[in-house]
């Protein structure tokens, strides 16, 4: 079996017919809040029984389950972004990203923002945000680089004038 590459995105629409077997036991509580719903969850890992799931600050981990996976658009659920103004029609703004969801009649996922304590009241999609949290990426290595090679005598050239060989 080919597991998925993680991190992720998908939303769990539906219950599940197994329960709440197929959830954490010490998740229980957390999980029974968070779905279903058209919240876009993040798959971080899998530890060979159970995926973990993020969204925001709330993680939750649960056993294979059917989910549609939705596209990554760079944006998570806590991360501060500016939201880019259209002449007089819209302000920019800086805000936190608090709500992230896929709504399935357009097909494309839609966030939650809040400014301070205060919340945004329309829902803003990626081409109308820019992010401002600094996301850094390990990318493969692509390039076969050379070892470096000392040429002549290296520890002649590294010793101090003060230094006496041996």
């Amino acid at each position: 079996m080919q597991w998925p590459v993680l991190p992720d995105y998908g939303c769990i629409f539906r219950w599940p017919v197994d329960g709440v077997d197929f959830i954490h036991p010490e998740d229980q509580e957390v999980a029974l809040r968070c779905f279903p719903s058209e919240r876009v969850f993040r798959r971080e890992k899998f530890d060979g029984e159970y995926y973990h799931y993020r969204y925001g600050d709330v993680t939750f981990r649960l056993r294979p389950v059917m989910w549609l996976k939705v596209r990554e658009e760079g944006i998570d659920v806590g991360d501060q972004v500016e939201t880019i103004g259209v002449g007089l029609e819209r302000d920019r703004f800086v805000a936190q990203v608090w709500g992230m969801y896929y709504l399935r009649r357009k097909g494309r996922m839609v966030y939650r923002l809040r400014r301070g304590e205060q919340e945004v009241p329309r829902l803003y999609t990626s081409d109308e945000l820019k992010s401002l949290t600094e996301k850094s990426k390990i990318e493969a290595r692509e390039g076969i680089y050379p070892s470096p090679q000392w040429k002549g005598e290296t520890d002649q050239r590294l010793a101090f004038p003060d230094e006496k060989e041996n």
